[in-house]
Order: C-alpha cells, then sequence, then structure tokens
C-alpha cells in the first residue's frame, strides 16, 4: 500500500477517536504525580498505586510473559476529524495493570512506537534503533504518558524524500509497546478521519 489512500470500511470511535502521530514535534507529556520520568524515551510518569512495592526487586517475580500481558495501551486524539495536512496531537497511555512492578523487555532500544496505518512514524523510510535489548519498568499500578506530534503527512522515499499530504479517508493510528515480533504486544489503536 501506498498509504496515501484512505482506508475502506473501517468503523470509526466518534467519541473516543484515539490516534498517534508523527512529526518532527516529540514531547513528554505533563507528569501528575509521577515519581520519575523516562525522558530518554519520551514517557513520564503519571501515577502509581502501589509505590510501596518499588525497589524491592519484586519485578523479577514476574515472568517476561506475564508482564507483556499485564501492560494496558491507550491512544486518544484531540479530534476525530482533521483537514488534511493538520497536525493530529497522539497522547499514548500505558498502564500496569498488577499491583506488582513488573519489567517488560525488548528486543531493541526502541521501547514503545506508533504507527499510520502500518507504517512506523508514518514513514516508509528505514528507521534504525540500535540492536541492543532493553527494557520498559512499571511499578505496581503506574501509569506512563507519552504525547507526540503528527504532522499530517506521510513521508515517501521511493525515488526521492517527499513530505505527502494524505488522500481524504480514514487512517489508523496505532501505539504499541515494542515487544519481540513473534510475542504477544500491547496494542491499541483508533481510527480518525482526514476530510
Amino acid at each position: 500500500m501506498d498509504g496515501s489512500r484512505p482506508r475502506g470500511d473501517r468503523s470509526r470511535s466518534d467519541s473516543h477517536s484515539r490516534s498517534r502521530a508523527r512529526s518532527g514535534t516529540n514531547r513528554d507529556a505533563q507528569s501528575g504525580t509521577g515519581l520519575h520520568s523516562r525522558r530518554d524515551i519520551g514517557l513520564e510518569t503519571a501515577e502509581s498505586t502501589y509505590a510501596l512495592t518499588a525497589g524491592l526487586g519484586l519485578e523479577r517475580l514476574v515472568p517476561a510473559a506475564v508482564a507483556r500481558r499485564a501492560i494496558d495501551v491507550a491512544v486518544e486524539t484531540d479530534r476525530a476529524v482533521y483537514a488534511r495536512g493538520d497536525p493530529v496531537e497522539i497522547t499514548v497511555t500505558f498502564r500496569n495493570r498488577l499491583p506488582l512492578p513488573v519489567d517488560v523487555p525488548t528486543p531493541r532500544q526502541r521501547p514503545w512506537g506508533w504507527c499510520i496505518d502500518g507504517e512506523l512514524e508514518a514513514t516508509d523510510e528505514r528507521r534504525y534503533v540500535r540492536d541492543r535489548p532493553s527494557s520498559i519498568s512499571f511499578r505496581g499500578g503506574e501509569r506512563k504518558r507519552a504525547t507526540v506530534t503528527w504532522n499530517g503527512r506521510l513521508e515517501r522515499t521511493d525515488e526521492q524524500h517527499e513530505s505527502v499530504v494524505p488522500k481524504p479517508g480514514e487512517y489508523e493510528i496505532e501505539a504499541f509497546v515494542a515487544t519481540h515480533a513473534d510475542r504477544y504486544r500491547p496494542s491499541d489503536s483508533t481510527v480518525i478521519e482526514l476530510e
């Protein structure tokens, strides 16, 4: 798919249309009552209901397969409908549903990501991320938020590098924890409409 065609027959969540976006703007969300932040990956702690479990090493008691399934991902946009080329503000919330701390391993330095119609960060350009394993850690009940702004354009690198305004239609925005490709990947998606 060239990424500039509208998606057909997708259900749209008008009241809670969520989206995630790309652009040169990537900023941390405002902190709630967070205890720490990981600005290096664009996440900031929003809330932890089980702060007493922090620092006890209990995350080692939760197997990686259980830790992956304990994370809930939610994606929201500031609106459901946008004019073509308008920036789309996307907020992603990651939540540990367990009362215990968990550590979710990732195969590369990218702990999470977002896509527009299946294209990572709305581009067909290959992204290079260190092949060194990493992880994303959560305290019991902790929420982390990240906000990113998609500039409303799709980047194309076929013959020359160009920025294309997508055609009118529905586009799916997905956010995910970047676990191994053959493992369960916590994710959420939403559909926005471009007019």
